[in-house]
């Protein structure tokens, strides 16, 4: 059974998109959609803009959604049996799955970004990566910074050994500290601008439920595996909560491969920029194949 998984913020590269622009016209038309629900040229900074440019919430969210989303477009034999997106890439699952229409999950998109980049600008995070670290001395840890007063929580549970934390300033400074006491090969901070996947997104999962409440979501075709539970879902109405439940609970990645693999997945396409995503699948599922999406 083949799987169909779709990145999150950091895939992002100038010059993006500009290939399956020029020479398919569905990606192009969808992408000349997207400039006109957007307001601005998505494409131009897609195409031609800086690492700084693309790295903004604001842009780096519906650049690879739609990277993503007009790359599935033009496959062709387009037929996941299952399907996963990390983090934000969950929306250009949603797409795959026919759950949302793209103009939808587009400004879904929108939403979430601007959401979140009020919600780092209220409540100042960051987040670090830690590495070789058993996920239960991360998340004890964790847990006692929090308690002591400075939120830190386990955000993202990438592959075994991989475990990106995230919350206020001084908690991952110390958890850094910490759990590299605690035995961590590495605790590096990471160059973004907010605690991601942390309570401290409490006000964009506000922000984010009400843009979802007015939006038309559909059984989907395939399984989509959440990040919030690992599990498959296709009713509309527990995709709706899950969404929601993103924004503040851990992605979790790992979890969400080994339940992919135990349903029957033995093949992972990763579609959209980069392939970070294979990275992690071949350090769950080493006997997986895995590939990217190629026309």
């Amino acid at each position: 059974m083949k799987a169909v998984i779709f990145p999150g913020q950091g895939s992002q590269f100038s010059g993006m998109g500009r290939d399956l622009y020029e020479q398919h016209p569905e990606a192009k038309r969808l992408m000349d959609q997207a400039n006109d629900i957007l307001g601005f040229l998505l494409t131009d900074v897609m195409f031609s803009g800086s690492e700084e440019d693309l790295r903004r919430t604001d842009v780096t969210q519906p650049a690879i959604f739609l990277h993503s989303v007009a790359l599935a477009a033009v496959l062709p034999d387009f037929r996941p049996d299952m399907v996963a997106g990390h983090s934000l890439g969950e929306f250009s699952a949603l797409v795959a799955a026919k759950v949302l229409r793209f103009e939808d999950a587009l400004r879904l998109v929108a939403k979430r970004a601007q959401a979140m980049q009020a919600a780092c600008q209220e409540q100042p995070g960051t987040m670090a990566a830690i590495l070789a670290l058993d996920d239960d001395t991360t998340a004890r840890i964790c847990q006692e910074i929090t308690d002591g007063g400075n939120v830190v929580v386990a955000a993202n549970y990438n592959c075994p050994g991989q475990l990106v934390v995230s919350g206020s300033q001084r908690g991952i400074e110390l958890a850094c500290e910490q759990l590299k006491a605690a035995g961590a090969k590495r605790a590096l901070p990471l160059p973004v601008g907010g605690a991601f996947h942390s309570p401290l997104m409490k006000s964009a999962e506000t922000a984010l439920a009400e843009a979802i409440a007015q939006t038309t979501f559909s059984a989907g075709i395939c399984p989509v595996y959440q990040n919030v539970d690992a599990a498959p879902h296709t009713d509309p109405n527990e995709i709706r909560e899950n969404l929601v439940r993103q924004l503040t609970a851990p992605v979790r990645w790992t979890q969400s491969v080994q339940r992919m693999v135990q349903d029957g997945a033995t093949e992972f396409v990763e579609c959209g920029p980069g392939k970070v995503l294979q990275g992690l699948v071949k350090k769950i599922a080493p006997e997986a194949i895995v590939s990217s999406a190629t026309l």
